[in-house]
């Protein structure tokens, strides 16, 4: 216990005192996080708006991989996109593998199912009504499709925070993809691994802590989306 508490102690020291391994870390955690936050946001949201509202052939179908891509295991997403990019992969030639590319591309396929997934059942969460009413009313397609975006707005926006949420604390895809490599492609998550591999107990505490600090927050504002207060 007195070991614990006095990680915890010099793990507050080296994040008050701006330890730059400990920053440089969760600076690129961040970058490449909302990089594949917002690829995945620019498939996802469309995506889950496309399936509410229209009826096509291989609709169930693709809903039902949408559902399991939500599900998936990140590192079954970390091997296909080591496969991808290694030398005897198909685009092992853009040389990708190892950097923070291949990181950005991991994370936005674990993503963009989660927020084309909560998007969808947002929109179809709207009173069908309100669609009939706009066209009674001589909207247009998309301004129908704007209007009732925006009733979902909430539901939409708890999509995106659940994305960001996914792929701030992945670490077996990121593991694969990234190498672990310092200075380059280590993010908060693989970071804890190889520090507490090394018995650098006070620096994995304070990356978990502030890892910790990054899912409360995220938490908080999609507790504050849906509008859950005491």
């Amino acid at each position: 216990m007195t070991n614990l508490l006095e990680g915890v102690r010099q793990a507050v020291i080296l994040i008050l005192q701006g330890d730059p391994a400990l920053y440089r870390v969760i600076w690129f955690s961040l970058y490449v996080s909302g990089v594949a936050l917002v690829f995945s946001t620019l498939v996802g949201i469309p995506l889950g708006v496309f399936l509410a509202f229209k009826r096509f052939i291989g609709r169930q179908l693709l809903m039902a991989l949408l559902y399991t891509g939500m599900g998936f295991p990140p590192v079954v997403i970390g091997l296909f996109v080591y496969l991808l990019f290694s030398r005897s992969g198909p685009l092992g030639s853009l040389g990708w593998l190892f950097t923070p590319k291949a990181i950005i591309v991991a994370q936005t396929i674990l993503s963009f199912p989660l927020v084309a997934g909560f998007t969808m059942a947002a929109v179809l969460g709207v009173d069908p009504n309100l669609r009939r009413q706009l066209q009674a009313l001589g909207a247009t397609d998309w301004q129908t499709t704007l209007t009732i975006l925006a009733e979902a707005r909430l539901g939409v926006m708890v999509s995106v925070i659940a994305g960001f949420g996914a792929v701030i604390s992945e670490v077996g895809a990121v593991m694969l993809v990234g190498g672990n490599i310092e200075g380059k492609t280590r993010t908060l998550t693989t970071a804890i691994v190889l520090e507490t591999g090394k018995g650098n107990f006070d620096l994995a505490i304070a990356l978990g802590l502030v890892l910790l600090a990054l899912t409360f927050l995220v938490n908080l504002i999609m507790m504050r989306t849906q509008g859950i207060r005491d």
